[in-house]
């Protein structure tokens, strides 16, 4: 695929993100996308993919369009088709096409404790996939955690209501009786250990270390000894 046609599907896919992700709430909108797209091209460098066009441009076009049609906002069953019906009308190569679907279909946490294997993966999965991670942990994490939690009217915090433990796929995606405090434990608390790159890995420690930190705060706060 030509740079200038590689560029203009990456100009197409960014209005697709704006228009497709307008009603979310900022948990989940346009300016994650974006700091995920700018966080996987980061981490591929740092993985040495740049020498790659095509690696490149997997991993943008993919982190572009990973959260469009996520279970958590479909209005209607059709938007679960938006990706795969945009690279096709864009015509982006086969090859390509798979790794991208690929990466996106396999990317979540519910994928992953799932049961996901190794084996389903192109060589761009992890940087996209720890690229969604980070803006997951840290403080724009904790920022999009109490946003989503907010959305669903969720409790901040219960000590009633403990955080599951040993997850399946089902449950996890059942968070009726959850609070908000509870997924970094679930969840968020987990990411560090699953980062599948080296350059993941390291931007992770100072993420990871920052929500413990608040983790604590909050307690104390919680209990009224701060």
């Amino acid at each position: 695929m030509g740079e200038r046609i590689g560029s203009d599907i990456l100009l197409k896919a960014e209005e697709l993100v704006k228009s497709a992700m307008k009603g979310n709430d900022a948990s989940h909108d346009a300016a994650h996308v974006f700091r995920v797209r700018d966080l996987a091209l980061s981490l591929a460098r740092d993985e040495g993919f740049s020498a790659s066009p095509h690696s490149m441009f997997i991993v943008e076009l993919a982190a572009l369009l990973h959260d469009i049609g996520d279970y958590k906002y479909l209005r209607d069953p059709s938007e679960g088709k938006i990706v795969e019906n945009f690279l096709v009308e864009e015509g982006v190569e086969e090859n390509a096409k798979t790794s991208i679907l690929s990466i996106i279909n396999g990317m979540g946490f519910k994928e992953e404790i799932g049961g996901l294997t190794e084996s389903t993966r192109c060589p761009e999965f992890g940087v996209v996939q720890d690229a969604d991670r980070l803006d997951a942990i840290g403080a724009i994490g904790i920022a999009r955690c109490f946003t989503f939690g907010g959305s669903r009217n969720r409790a901040l915090h219960d000590p009633q209501i403990k955080p599951r433990s040993d997850l399946s796929k089902e449950n996890y995606m059942n968070k009726d009786e959850q609070t908000t405090v509870n997924h970094f434990h679930e969840k968020l608390l987990k990411l560090k250990t699953l980062m599948k790159t080296k350059a993941g890995q390291r931007r992770a420690e100072k993420r990871h270390k920052f929500m413990e930190e608040f983790l604590e705060e909050f307690y104390e706060e919680w209990d009224g000894r701060a």
